[in-house]
């Protein structure tokens, strides 16, 4: 028998939620169960699955959405749980792997499931060199930052920054610039997710940048080197009529 665990997040309508789903179904805790089924928005399925990559206990989640966009998550619905978990269908999610060094020589290894980003931190522009497996494609790329994304993330912050959506197993990673001064016809690239991505921060007194993994900031960085880590993937369950694929795919003709 699948054992279950629920989490919500702590806005009043997860929490109602979370009561109803509570007297209604059987539950364990979370490091005794097969499957997790999380209440809430976009932001909390990515804490959710941040923990699951910190205690390396990997178990599909399925999400139902009491927040806002809810990208990643089904719809809710206290009726027929259990029918809707035994014809979910599962989609891999593979995070990105940051390693961080700042000015002061410090280093920092955070995983991302959206995107890494790199911002800068003043009024200055950002100068940075960007590498693509070790060889320098971009010797100073003028701007305010740059991100990394996943197919999963492709539709968030890479989005608004005007990236490509890239289609969930596609296997591909979005390379996009931020408010690009120089050059000034790159608009970035589609690379394959086994490419190795490096950025060096040039003048990094002078111009300072951080560095973004999801939520996760590390301040005044010199490098951050980008790669896919297929040792943490993750699994999201979607109803067959609401799935993940579907939705990046549709939201290429939403105006």
């Amino acid at each position: 028998m699948t054992t279950r665990a629920l989490v919500a997040s702590p806005t009043p309508p997860a929490q109602i939620a979370a009561e109803e789903l509570r007297a209604t179904y059987d539950w364990v805790p979370i490091d005794q169960a097969d499957e997790i089924v999380a209440l809430g928005g976009d932001g909390f399925m990515l804490q959710t699955l941040h923990a699951m990559l910190e205690t390396r206990r990997m178990v599909p989640v399925f999400g139902m959405n009491l927040g806002t966009v809810g990208f990643l998550m089904n719809d809710w619905r206290l009726e027929r749980l259990d029918d809707r978990l035994a014809k979910a269908r599962p989609f891999r999610v593979s995070p990105l792997s940051m390693t961080a060094t700042t000015v002061d020589g410090e280093t920092f290894l955070l995983p991302a499931i959206n995107e890494v980003s790199l911002l800068r931190e003043t009024r200055q522009t950002a100068k940075l060199e960007v590498t693509v497996n070790d060889r320098i494609v971009l010797p100073e790329l003028v701007c305010d930052g740059i991100l990394v994304a996943t197919p999963a993330g492709s539709t968030a912050y890479n989005l608004s920054a005007q990236g490509p959506i890239l289609p969930l197993g596609s296997a591909l990673l979005a390379l996009t610039p931020i408010s690009p001064f120089r050059p000034r016809r790159w608009r970035g690239a589609i690379l394959p997710e086994k490419t190795r991505i490096g950025i060096r921060v040039l003048e990094a007194d002078k111009r300072p940048v951080s560095a973004v993994a999801d939520q996760r900031e590390v301040r005044e960085v010199a490098s951050v080197e980008v790669e896919i880590d297929h040792n943490r993937d993750l699994t999201l369950l979607f109803d067959p009529e609401h799935a993940l694929d579907d939705r990046i795919t549709m939201e290429q003709f939403i105006a």
